[in-house]
């Protein structure tokens, strides 16, 4: 019974989602409470979701603060030069802005963090998205996937995890995948070719001095009927209502009076400092965020007046984002308290035939595929993948082959409703989150599965 619950749980919310009949948010907190009381466990739901929110309190304040710290960094200017490098390689080409948006969230992607890749990322192409009127379900679908492959790296969390759970070295289980991974993350980058294709094919290939010259018909045309143009509202947070400049289309306005050029190897310095000391784990990372948030606005806005002004113009994300979390707390707290994710894992493993034994590494990378979606890699790792080294140990299936297949899932995992990152993601790009997942999970599956038949090619698997 707890199985067949705990599946219509995520099945009711994911739907609920998706046809946007309720706001993650509700769905998150009200679907795993009235799931609790059919369970019978409704008297317990405070306990569960105490223990929800508490093991995930330090991930809501890493993020509050690195979206104050990544905020004050975009209003100051830092990424500035991205954005303009990225457009001289764009050329006001779909085709060529989301190959971009791939190569800039893989090579972001390095420092280990989703939440930073997603924030670096979407800051420096959402205008691009926003001026050239170009799909944002494509620019987080493809940035999630990107991730995802990436997210596979040592440091980046789920090979680590399985190397602790079956007592292996996270070197053994990444280096002999690389070959796979890097056909994956191939795979993201035709898959961006094709899908920036498709926007090209829908909306044409603009000059640059095209796009400046129907921006200022539109100011002009808005000054002339009294009335504001008609996508001026929807520029998002620190971009120009007309044309930039002469320069034009740097994606963030040039004159804003946020800039800090004079503090930007300061900053520069700063940024690759915390990153540093967040691979190296020289300190936990909301630590490492709230020290930074502090010295960034310290240093850039000293006067007290300036601080609370980018406080408050970041305040509503991280409204956003926290909210989600602590609401996804209520639902992995139930998941877990009441033990329907034990129950679920526990039936998936009992379902495979016996005559899989001897292939419970395709099993396990079949099944991280689903899993690491429906479960946190916590729960995944040291609950369920145990369980599937038992059960290939019985076979001559060693722990490392199950190991590197356990990690297949990721492009898919970084887009579950269960991964804080993603709220980081769809907030910032303004994309609705049933969006995002309708759009993302068939690809995001399918690159998933690009791996795992890769390294069952290169016998790696």
């Amino acid at each position: 019974m707890l199985t067949i619950l705990g599946f219509a749980m995520i099945a009711t919310f994911l739907v609920l989602i998706m046809l946007k009949k309720m706001s993650p948010i509700a769905a998150l907190v009200l679907i795993p409470a009235l799931f609790c009381v059919f369970v019978g466990k409704g008297a317990e739901l405070g306990d569960y979701v105490i223990d929800g929110v508490t093991g995930l309190a330090p991930t809501a304040a890493m993020l509050m603060f690195a979206i104050v710290y990544f905020g004050v960094m975009i209003d100051v200017g830092l990424f500035d030069p991205i954005v303009r490098g990225i457009l001289r390689f764009c050329k006001a080409d779909p085709l060529r802005i989301v190959v971009g948006t791939a190569v800039l969230a893989a090579i972001v992607s390095l420092d280990g963090d989703g939440s930073t890749t997603f924030m670096i990322t979407v800051s420096a192409m959402y205008p691009l998205y926003k001026r050239l009127k170009m799909s944002l379900v494509v620019m987080t679908g493809v940035a999630a996937m990107a991730n995802g492959v990436m997210n596979t790296l040592p440091w980046g969390g789920p090979t680590a995890r399985a190397a602790t759970a079956l007592k292996v070295d996270a070197s053994d289980i990444f280096v002999p995948m690389i070959p796979a991974l890097a056909v994956g993350l191939l795979f993201v980058l035709v898959l961006a070719y094709v899908l920036g294709r498709r926007e090209r094919k829908r909306l044409g290939v603009l000059t640059l001095d095209a796009v400046l010259v129907e921006e200022k018909e539109t100011v002009l045309v808005g000054a002339g009927s009294g009335k504001s143009p008609a996508n001026s509202g929807t520029s998002g947070p620190g971009l120009p209502e007309g044309p930039d400049g002469d320069d034009g289309f740097q994606g963030l306005d040039p004159h804003r009076e946020t800039l800090r050029p004079g503090l930007y190897w300061f900053n520069g310095l700063l940024t690759v400092a915390l990153l540093t000391a967040m691979i190296m784990e020289w300190l936990p990372i909301p630590v490492l965020f709230l020290i930074g948030a502090a010295l960034a606005l310290t240093v850039n806005f000293p006067h007290m007046p300036d601080q609370k002004a980018r406080i408050g113009a970041h305040a509503e994300n991280v409204l956003n984002v926290s909210g989600m979390v602590f609401a996804a707390a209520v639902f992995t707290g139930v998941l877990q308290g009441t033990g329907m994710v034990d129950h679920m894992a526990k039936w998936l493993v009992g379902n495979v035939p016996a005559g899989m034994g001897p292939h419970m590494a395709l099993v396990t990378g079949v099944l991280s595929i689903p899993l690491t979606y429906f479960m946190s890699n916590d729960g995944f790792y040291f609950g369920v993948l145990p369980v599937l080294a038992e059960a290939g140990h019985a076979h001559g299936v060693s722990s490392l082959e199950i190991a590197r297949a356990s990690i297949i899932g990721q492009p898919l995992h970084m887009s579950s409703p269960l991964v804080p990152a993603v709220y980081v993601l769809v907030g910032t790009a303004k994309v609705e989150f049933g969006d995002h997942t309708r759009f993302v999970v068939k690809w995001a599956a399918l690159t998933s599965l690009v791996v795992l038949g890769a390294g069952i090619l290169f016998g790696i698997i």
